[in-house]
């Protein structure tokens, strides 16, 4: 839908791709559905689940034996993001480092989109 041709939509980083295709290998999920939603302090939300299958819609991004589908609505606020995966002394989870996003909140769970795509003023 809002594809560049030539040029992902998400890049996936090794350390988020092998972790994809672990989960997906180890549940047999088709892949990673990812999106965003109104929610939290900041006003949206990504969210995540494991499908099992893929919604012809979905804008499909693949490395490694791992698979990430857009979600339609939400190609337009994904584009250009790199999806990692990191491991700390106090939590593992996936990052996304998304040049659309003006602000966050201090916990880094919500987020918040240039006004000119969320229609918003």
């Amino acid at each position: 839908m809002f594809s560049i041709p030539g040029k992902q939509a998400v890049t996936l980083t090794d350390a988020a791709a092998k972790h994809i295709a672990k989960l997906m290998a180890k549940d047999g999920h088709e892949g990673l559905r990812i999106g965003v939603k109104k929610g939290g302090c900041a006003g949206m939300e990504y969210t995540m689940d494991f499908v099992e299958e893929i919604d012809p819609m979905d804008e499909v991004v693949e490395k490694d034996g791992a698979r990430v589908m857009i979600a339609p609505m939400a190609q337009m606020f994904l584009f250009g993001t790199e999806i990692d995966y990191e491991v700390s002394l106090l939590e593992s989870a996936f990052k996304f480092r998304n040049p659309n996003v003006v602000d966050a909140c201090g916990c880094g769970e919500s987020i918040k989109f240039d006004e000119s795509l969320t229609g918003e003023a």
